[in-house]
């Protein structure tokens, strides 16, 4: 394909290890839209935000410019699809970019491995590249579907690290609303030929962000059960994310909630990539579907 616009490819932890099959989906159907996802070798986790940012800072600044360093030896600027990953890597992008005594304290630590950060590359999110009409676009996904997921009904949910805080983030600057009422993921479910649903409360949190699913699990599913009361009153028939952590939190975290309340909803939960698979004629044994603790069985009847 010509004009092929390639990024180092980030995979993250989640992703490899829980749903391999966005990590799939994601290199597969960016190379049809023009996307070449590149192996990032060597790279560490991002890491965790929540769990390392808490802790330590300079630890947390460490590790994830050794994964930038990674990729500016590549000349390639980073693409990911987890909006964990994306906090941490672009966040310290940007600090170590505009902050001259960070970068200096943070080469300090590399130069024990043989590494300098030099501040030559950016980080993108693939959700933020697939909706650029300059990278690739609605129209360009859109006449990539040979499967239309016609006649299914499917949420959005966006995840907390993506777009803020609004003033750092590039891809939310230019209006409130692509924060605070975003519509450009529902577009992208469109695209595929779904109808994409509003439901209340559409931009809070999954409830596993920051650390509370690692040291408040109750809590955590507290704000999970909150979102799935408000996707079954709009009657969906499946879920979708850009994170694979936020994934995790809803699909396992039904398991979870009906093991400690009692609660059951049976709501298959996708990373867009693999929608996008699905749309695009991959199968559910190539999207590893069967390794969601949801059953996606009821939505696959509907499109397959």
């Amino acid at each position: 394909m010509e004009n092929m616009h390639e990024y180092a490819f980030y995979l993250g932890c989640i992703a490899p290890n829980r749903y391999p099959g966005a990590e799939a989906a994601a290199i597969r159907t960016s190379e049809k839209l023009g996307v070449k996802l590149l192996p990032l070798e060597g790279a560490s986790c991002c890491p965790a935000p929540g769990a390392f940012g808490s802790i330590d800072l300079n630890v947390w600044m460490a590790m994830a410019a050794r994964n930038l360093v990674l990729a500016e030896k590549m000349k390639k600027d980073i693409a990911l699809v987890c909006n964990g990953c994306y906090k941490s890597i672009w966040e310290v992008n940007h600090k170590l970019k505009h902050n001259d005594d960070l970068r200096d304290r943070v080469n300090e630590v590399l130069k024990e491995i043989d590494m300098e950060y030099k501040g030559t590359i950016n980080v993108y999110h693939l959700a933020e590249l697939l909706y650029n009409p300059e990278i690739c676009g609605v129209e360009k996904i859109r006449g990539s579907i040979t499967n239309p997921l016609t006649g299914t009904r499917i949420a959005v949910h966006y995840g907390c690290h993506l777009m803020k805080p609004r003033k750092d983030r590039d891809f939310s600057v230019d209006a409130v609303s692509k924060t605070e009422a975003p519509h450009w993921m529902e577009e992208m479910v469109e695209a595929l030929g779904a109808e994409a649903v509003e439901y209340r409360n559409k931009m809070q949190c999954c409830g596993a962000g920051g650390g509370v699913r690692g040291y408040d699990i109750v809590h955590s599913l507290d704000i999970t059960n909150e979102k799935l009361i408000n996707l079954k009153e709009v009657g969906v028939d499946a879920l979708t994310d850009i994170c694979p952590f936020c994934q995790l939190q809803f699909d396992r975290g039904q398991i979870e909630i009906q093991e400690k309340f009692g609660v059951s909803y049976g709501l298959p939960v996708l990373h867009y990539c693999e929608l996008l698979g699905l749309a695009q004629g991959m199968s559910p044994q190539e999207l590893a579907l069967d390794l969601h603790a949801i059953n996606c069985e009821p939505f696959l009847a509907k499109v397959l």
